[in-house]
């Protein structure tokens, strides 16, 4: 069995560094030429964040099974680092033509951007369709990276996915004879209905901002469509345009009415999370990673088949699908152009074939890769979750994915606000425009 090394790289002081900006990229020699016989170097590195030990943890398994041979051929060699900093060091690496055969992706996708522009990552759009692989990267999958790096190939893999949506207390929707909504106006009728039967309708955490500012960009992209917040980003189109301000609206509009329950700015996502699992809430929306909580029993009171998951639902008339699936890939990973030789290819193949079968079977992860199988035995929302994401055509990203920092931190700061009727959509809109105008 290979085992996978776990020094720390020593790195020179990344700060004196980079204090003077952004470095060159593109002035490594080399960088985006791939070993020009194509011979392997005689290992295969990865570098992961020291907190993250799935993936490596993974690709060990791998190593001693399915990809034995490429392991063979490239022993695998692992480094990892802390994850602060870890863009700094990722820059700093790059500036060295010192970058992994393979490492977790760069946290910000503007300098993803950079590193792809340089040529520094792997074309995988071109690599997989070489080895006869490019099906096994979900479609969902795909178009999220995409859309997220903002170019028309794949420069990272999905070793984790994760969609968004809501989750719903099958009981208290039976109770109150209703069905799951499939529209905004069905929705909103049905919290309608459970208010006045003494049920909170939505759990959320109001205090952390994001949950809330996650439904006002849904609703912009059923509204509007896939496009719509690209648009913003492109300058073709602003927050306060009344197209985009309506969505702000029509969420403030249900904490106007209660819907949230009391004191929803001071509500933190263990809260919230707690409301729902104990019965107090009837509808929760979050992303897929709460499947842990949800498979815990010490945690989940009304019982995991009790738990249904419902796509957010479309507007009607609104130039977007219910099927454009709200979805994240957590930390993917990228590959080095420098170090695509045929050691690296064998490993890319094996991963692309075997990574997200071994990843669930063995840490119950959900990845954004196609399965040979499913492994007998999971929950009944883990199943819908690996269902929906296997057929999901497309995806579209959350609200502050293609934000300035500053416009991020305006929008989830007010994110309580907006519910809370201490901010109108108009203004909320406002003011995270601004924020991202400034940069």
């Amino acid at each position: 069995m290979t085992t996978a090394s776990r020094r720390v790289r020593r790195l020179v002081p990344a700060l004196a560094l980079l204090g003077a900006g952004a470095l060159a990229l593109s002035a490594c020699g080399g960088a985006g030429d791939p070993s020009p016989s194509g011979e392997s170097d005689g290992e295969f590195s990865y570098l992961g964040q020291t907190e993250n030990t799935t993936i490596i943890t993974t690709l060990e398994t791998l190593a001693s099974g399915e990809c034995k041979a490429a392991d063979e051929a490239a022993p695998l060699k692992a480094d990892d680092i802390a994850g602060t900093q870890w863009d700094q060091q990722l820059q700093l690496l790059a500036s060295q033509n010192g970058l992994s055969d393979m490492q977790m992706a760069a946290g910000t996708p503007s300098l993803m951007q950079d590193f792809i522009k340089a040529g520094q990552v792997l074309n995988l759009s071109d690599a997989l369709d070489e080895l006869g692989v490019a099906d096994k990267v979900l479609p969902a999958a795909e178009s999220t990276i995409k859309a997220l790096y903002g170019d028309g190939d794949l420069y990272a893999l999905p070793t984790e996915f994760n969609i968004e949506g809501f989750w719903y207390n099958k009981q208290l929707l039976a109770d109150n004879d209703l069905e799951v909504p499939a529209t905004w106006d069905a929705l909103v009728d049905a919290a309608a209905t459970l208010k006045g039967a003494g049920v909170q309708p939505f759990a959320a955490a109001g205090k952390d901002g994001w949950p809330v500012t996650r439904l006002v960009g849904d609703y912009i992209f059923r509204d509007l469509g896939p496009d719509a917040l690209q648009k913003v980003a492109d300058g073709e189109a602003k927050l306060t345009d009344p197209e985009y301000v309506a969505a702000a609206d029509a969420v403030s509009e249900l904490g106007k009415a209660g819907y949230f329950g009391e004191a929803i700015g001071s509500v933190d996502y263990n809260a919230a999370m707690n409301q729902f699992l104990t019965g107090k809430a009837a509808f929760f929306y979050m992303g897929s990673w709460a499947l842990a909580n949800f498979n815990d029993e010490a945690q989940n009171q009304i019982g995991v088949d009790n738990v249904g998951f419902a796509p957010f639902p479309a507007v009607e008339g609104g130039a977007g699908s219910i099927d454009q699936i709200p979805a994240n890939v957590g930390i993917p990973v990228m590959l080095s152009a420098k170090g695509a030789d045929d050691g690296t290819k064998a490993w890319l193949k094996c991963i692309a074939e075997n990574y997200g079968d071994t990843v669930l079977a063995d840490s119950g992860v959900v990845s954004g890769f196609a399965l040979s199988e499913t492994p007998a035995g999971l929950s009944a929302p883990t199943q819908v979750v690996q269902d929906t994401i296997q057929n999901a055509p497309s995806s579209v990203l959350w609200f502050e994915a293609k934000f300035t920092s500053k416009g991020t931190s305006v929008s989830q700061t007010n994110g309580g606000a907006l519910v809370s009727g201490s901010i109108s959509g108009a203004d909320f809109m406002k003011i995270v425009q601004a924020a991202n105008d400034e940069g």
